[in-house]
């Protein structure tokens, strides 16, 4: 159990006033009142106590300007009534208002740090879990989540066939040095997102270089939905904005031969159970998560959607980019990359 700390009250400072003037040591003091000798010696600093203590010639006590009980009494007043400093995220500030619009836009702590530049990450977590229980405070804290549920056993559900490879497929570890350096966009990760019960899904490509986020709607999760899924989201882009994709060895991509034919693209598999190899896309999945929570029917998004959510993520200033956006650097491509 901790110890309750209590303020002095007057008749203790009278009696420091006392034994200070007789020159007792700030133990002694202590030692009388029951109290840490820190609490005293503090007490003593904070209002000036010049005392030498002991007793003068004579018999007669020191009497150099020390301690005064009944100043320190009022001392002890005044602060208690001094209004504090206002919090730096006041909810009435103008900061707050700033720091809340972008928490809403679903903008985490260290996005908005790094581009307000005058607070602090730590202090926004503090401020929003420093607020009162309510309705305010839960929608706050709701937006700093993933959202993801407990992990569930790899022997559940329905996907058998994922952690096998292709006879026809690429390692990851044959992938050209463009990619794993991170150098220059074209270089994708891929992944599907599943909904409820794993009968809808939603394809998530992310490039390596800049982050930039696309997301497509699929008809369900078969390798057929997979194929012209992926293919209608690589069609826009210029050869030099898709040069590889790396992937998971999940069922969906039992077509990726006709896959790579249809868009230009090289495709690489990870080894099995190593979600490293794909981190950056893991990341991005657990932000879509965001808007897309664990369990929902995905069959019910549109496509509209999808692209809605991708831009959010897209306008989002990035640490790891300086915290530019990954659309500012995929779209000008003058990124020199610092890690």
């Amino acid at each position: 159990m901790g110890i309750c700390y209590e303020q002095l009250s007057a008749e203790e400072r009278g009696t420091i006033m006392a034994l200070r003037s007789q020159g007792s040591s700030v133990r002694a003091v202590a030692a009388v009142l029951h109290r840490a000798p820190s609490t005293i010696g503090r007490e003593l600093r904070r209002n000036g106590d010049r005392s030498a203590g002991g007793i003068a010639p004579f018999g007669r006590p020191r009497l150099k300007p020390g301690y005064d009980a009944v100043q320190a009494g009022r001392r002890a007043h005044r602060l208690r009534r001094k209004a504090r400093r206002l919090r730096k995220l006041h909810p009435q500030g103008a900061l707050w208002k700033q720091v809340h619009a972008l928490l809403l836009l679903e903008w985490s702590p260290e996005q908005i740090a790094g581009t307000l530049r005058c607070v602090s990450h730590e202090t926004i977590y503090t401020a929003i879990y420093a607020m009162p229980r309510g309705a305010l405070r839960r929608e706050l804290t709701v937006l700093l989540r993933q959202g993801r549920a407990a992990q569930r056993p790899r022997s559940r559900g329905t996907d058998r066939r994922r952690g096998q490879l292709y006879s026809d497929a690429l390692s990851i570890h044959v992938r050209p040095p463009a990619a794993q350096d991170r150098l220059l966009p074209g270089h994708w990760e891929g992944d599907f997102i599943k909904g409820a019960a794993n009968r809808s899904a939603v394809g998530t490509l992310v490039d390596r270089y800049s982050l930039f986020v696309m997301l497509t709607k699929m008809a369900d999760c078969s390798a057929a939905a997979a194929l012209t899924g992926f293919s209608t989201a690589f069609a826009p882009l210029s050869a030099a904005e898709k040069q590889t994709l790396t992937y998971d060895r999940g069922k969906e991509m039992a077509l990726h031969v006709k896959l790579a034919e249809s868009t230009g693209l090289s495709i690489y598999f990870a080894d099995p159970h190593s979600p490293w190899q794909r981190g950056i896309n893991e990341n991005i999945n657990g932000l879509i998560r965001q808007y897309l929570p664990k369990g929902t029917d995905l069959s019910l998004v549109t496509q509209r959607q999808l692209d809605h959510i991708a831009w959010r993520l897209n306008t989002r200033p990035r640490k790891s980019l300086g915290f530019r956006t990954p659309a500012d650097v995929f779209f000008n491509r003058c990124f020199t990359r610092t890690e």
